[in-house]
């Protein structure tokens, strides 16, 4: 043993005297395994995990006892054929290697249950791997692989299979074979459609499909009637529409069940939206568009929103129909573009060539951002016959979605007929348009359609949904949702006021909302109106029963909002002055974080305060681009720097990092808004050189996260190049424990409680879980989470502290675990009465769980059934049912 460092001696010395059967050399960057380490023949656990070996040496073959063999994150390339030793394997984890091939050695691993070779450099598998067939659990993402090999259909008793990050363009039927599968993963491979055969996967609970290239989904996906999750963000889908899409597995089998039953309809119809500058001459080109003989005139500005109907024959005969909206270009008019900037939309930039005042950027990035790229065309109004030159290659390269740059004089016509065609190409070329919808949806927009009134009630909505064959309640209000998603109408199911409304005419809403905004009282005031003042802006007819919903209205496009205990006073922060106030700030000891922004859109900083109001401090320190909010003897000061596309929070006093939490939080679901916004969190170092500083040195939150994921502890400084601790610069801004490892950030927390003596139960655990972790965030502890060298009793206790859900596998050796029923069960029990910690309990084995506390707990598996005691489909079932009981305690509905 003289070439062993001293460390493992110890520890391999231990292994033997004690005929230990589990060794874990993980994390100690070992280059090759000690050969001590092949004499201890009856290992049945090894842990070899984070090290930096390039091969394993023929003796593996020794440990013929193994069960569990951990060599993920190491640098191994191939595999020796002595794997063949490992008869008893059930478990081997070869994930982040750098291997190109399997050998075909692996058939000889027969009893293996869970194979994970995620993040390696396979291009295909071998034949032999279709001898694996009690493999339940089969981990092949992120590696090379083109198509799926015909041998993974053999291994019939997988219940999970992760395909994704691969290079995958086509599934072949014969995956229909695999009908115990209940999580399948093809995120982000090169699918263009799915076979029918789907339907045959029966047990499927989770399918990820995200970032493919599929354009459509088959009927079929409706007959999987267990599933629960499935991902599709980043496909074009076009069936169903990517509005019901959205909504997730529910709405999609309405949708399908709908075109059954009622059959099938279609709406040709699209979306044509003008922006641009303030009279760049936005409302002529749209009365051009809609009548060439339209004479110029001089135009009022736009105040808002302008909707004309173009209709354009088709060669069928059928009217496609143009909804054009005009948009205000004034930047009062900007805070409401998120709610109508939609993706089934042609958009159109009209450019004052005159003037040279367009930012293409501002309005090539807000399309990019808010309309899902949708098609841009460029109109350059030469007014007065004046070129001007646009960079437009190095705009194309940057914005992919901009289509053609056109020069027209709209005063003369000059070049008005190619707009025209270009226009009419482009807005029949959309790929929604006439996308199949169920017959009773296209009859019932069209009866709204023909209503002359502004808006309507719900109950008056819901019978013309009857009277036009609807008689589900869910289906009329699915539609209304959809139409509300389309910008068709507005009906705000959420909200208790607005739901009881569904406006026919969003023109109608958004011009009372502008009313308000564009009034010269209010304007005069700084934002500031009240009840009295709206009755006379709102004094027509039109609005004479709606106040009430039109200032709700406004609240929800976060346009303004009540001052707290003024009675009837409100503000919208977008009028407030730009001069920032006076006031005092105690710069000692602050805490500092930064927002920056590739692209920062408008109405980030007025949104946050409208969403921030009632920690104001009586309308004193809140200004257009800032607000200082106060909490508990704590001061916040939150400034937005538009021209630095940043955000700067500095917060003092005496619970500075509660207070740091719940500006973060708020901030992070305004972004979260935005699906396709890029921003950096930054959090300010917290060395002798930078604590107390005002300019401290910053690092991105995502690397923060990346260095906790990799178990890097120690991050550099770049002012005083000192090394700092990771999780406590993180623990120094967001409040939450340090072990708990970014916890509301990652997900929830559930704490495993076992014996070591079954661990092969709780790899079985681990392994059913991994669908729910990967899709729901779930985050998971268990012991094997605690880093070398470190305090391993407070690690237990800072985890059982943060947990939400506490899971037992529980067996006779559970039971009689002094150190479970001294340090793990107490402090479990004791929080599920104090703090409501729910515990869910797994019988492995028959034991005398009555005798103790556990018998007060709901199991989440029959007792008189534990899971030794099944065969082995009716464990993947129980562990199925299992996890699903799992993720409803710690993710709820």
């Amino acid at each position: 043993m003289t070439n062993t460092p001293q460390p493992f001696l110890e520890r391999i010395r231990e292994a033997r005297e004690n005929k230990l059967r589990e060794l874990d050399l993980g994390k100690e960057k070992l280059t090759e395994i000690p050969a001590e380490v092949f004499e201890l023949e009856w290992l049945e656990v090894l842990n070899l995990s984070y090290n930096q070996l390039k091969t394993l040496p023929e003796a593996i073959t020794d440990l013929q006892q193994l069960i569990s063999l951990n060599l993920s994150y190491n640098e191994l390339t191939t595999l020796p054929e002595a794997i063949i030793g490992l008869q008893q394997l059930t478990s081997l984890d070869l994930s982040y290697n750098k291997l190109t091939i399997l050998p075909e050695a692996i058939a000889s691993l027969e009893q293996l249950t869970f194979l994970d070779l995620r993040d390696n450099k396979l291009t295909t598998l071998p034949e032999a791997i279709a001898s694996l067939k009690q493999l339940t659990f089969l981990d092949l993402s992120v590696n090379k692989l083109t198509t799926l090999p015909e041998a993974l259909t053999s291994l019939k008793q997988l219940t999970s299979l992760d395909l994704s990050v691969n290079k995958l363009t086509t599934l072949p039927e014969t995956i229909a074979s695999l009908e115990q599968l209940t999580s399948l993963n093809l995120r982000d491979n090169k699918l263009t459609k799915l076979p029918e055969a789907i339907a045959s996967l029966e047990q499927l609970t989770s399918l990820d499909l995200s970032y493919n290239q599929l354009t459509t989904l088959p009927e079929a996906i409706v007959s999987l009637q267990y599933l629960t999750t499935l991902g599709l963000s980043g496909n074009p889908i076009e069936k169903p529409p990517p509005e019901i899409v959205a909504k997730g597995i529910e709405a999609i089998r309405n949708y399908f069940r709908q075109l059954e039953t009622e059959g099938i309809d279609y709406l040709c119809e699209a979306k044509l939206i003008i922006i641009g500058e303030g009279g760049a001459g936005k409302t002529t080109l749209a009365k051009k568009i809609e009548d060439q003989n339209y004479q110029l005139r001089e135009e009022d500005s736009t105040k808002g929103i302008e909707v004309i109907r173009w209709d354009l024959p088709m060669e069928n005969g059928q009217e496609f129909r143009v909804n054009i909206w005009d948009f205000g270009g004034q930047e009062i008019y900007h805070a409401t573009h998120q709610f109508f900037l939609t993706k089934r939309s042609l958009y159109v930039l009209v450019a004052d060539t005159r003037k040279e005042d367009t930012d293409f950027y501002y309005w090539l990035n807000v399309v990019e951002l808010l309309s899902d790229n949708s098609p841009l065309l460029i109109i350059k109004n030469e007014k007065q016959n004046r070129h001007q030159e646009i960079n437009e290659r190095e705009l194309r390269g940057q914005f992919t979605n901009l289509k053609e740059t056109l020069p027209t004089n709209l005063a003369t016509n000059r070049g008005l007929e190619q707009v025209l065609e270009q226009v009419k190409h482009y807005v029949k070329s959309l790929p929604h348009i006439g996308s199949p919808l169920p017959r009773t949806w296209v009859r019932v927009r069209e009866a709204l359609e023909s209503d002359e009134r502004n808006h309507i009630g719900l109950d008056e909505y819901l019978n013309i949904c009857q009277q036009n064959g609807f008689t589900q309640r869910n289906d009329k209000l699915q539609l209304s949702s959809y139409l509300h998603d389309l910008g068709v109408c507005l009906h705000f199911q959420e909200d208790p006021l607005l739901n009881k409304t569904v406006i026919l005419k969003p023109k109608w809403g958004t011009d009372a909302v502008y009313k308000v905004l564009d009034n010269e009282e209010v304007i005069s005031n700084l934002g500031s109106f009240t009840r009295s003042d709206l009755a006379n802006i709102w004094c027509e007819d039109e609005y004479a029963t709606m106040h009430d919903e039109l200032l709700r209205l406004m609240i929800n496009f976060k346009l303004c909002y009540e001052i707290p205990r003024s009675q009837g006073k409100y503000i919208a922060p977008q009028l407030l002055s730009a001069n920032q106030p006076f006031y005092n700030w105690d710069e000692t000891n602050n805490l500092i974080l930064r927002y920056t922004y590739e692209f920062m859109p408008k109405g980030i900083i007025t949104q946050f305060i409208v969403a921030m109001h009632e920690l104001m401090n009586e309308q004193q320190c809140v200004w257009k681009s800032g607000v200082v909010l106060s909490k508990d003897q704590t001061k916040a000061e939150v400034i937005e720097y538009y021209g630095k596309r940043e955000i700067k929070i500095r917060v003092s006093g005496r619970y500075k990092r509660d207070l740091m939490t719940i500006v973060t939080h708020e901030l992070d679901k305004i972004h979260d808004s935005y699906k396709r916004l890029k921003y950096n969190k930054l959090i300010p170092c917290n060395c002798v050189t930078c604590k107390d500083n005002q300019e401290p040195h910053f690092y991105p939150f995502e690397i923060l996260r990346q260095f906790v994921a990799d178990k890097q502890e120690r991050i550099q400084c770049q002012k005083s190049y000192q090394m700092v601790d990771v999780l406590g610069l993180i623990d120094d801004v967001i409040d939450k424990n340090k072990e708990r490892l970014l916890v509301e950030q990652l997900g929830v927390e559930v704490f495993i409680s076992y014996s070591h003596q079954d661990q092969e139960w709780l790899t079985k655990l681990q392994k059913h879980l991994k669908p729910i972790i990967r899709n729901q965030n779930l985050f998971v502890w268990d012991d094997t989470k605690i880093r070398p060298g470190a305090e391993w009793r407070k690690e237990i206790e800072n985890a059982l502290a943060a947990a939400k859900v506490a899971v037992l596998l529980v067996s006779p050796n559970f039971l009689a675990s002094d150190f479970i029923h001294e340090n793990e069960l107490p402090p479990l029990l004791n929080a599920a009465q104090a703090k409501g910690l729910t515990i869910i309990w797994i019988p492995l084995s028959f034991s005398s769980y009555e005798e103790t506390e556990i018998e007060k707990y709901q199991s989440a598996h029959p007792s008189n059934q534990p899971l030794d005691s099944l065969n082995p489909a009716q464990e993947n079932k129980a562990w199925v049912d299992i996890c699903k009981k799992i993720k409803a305690a710690a993710i709820p509905q």
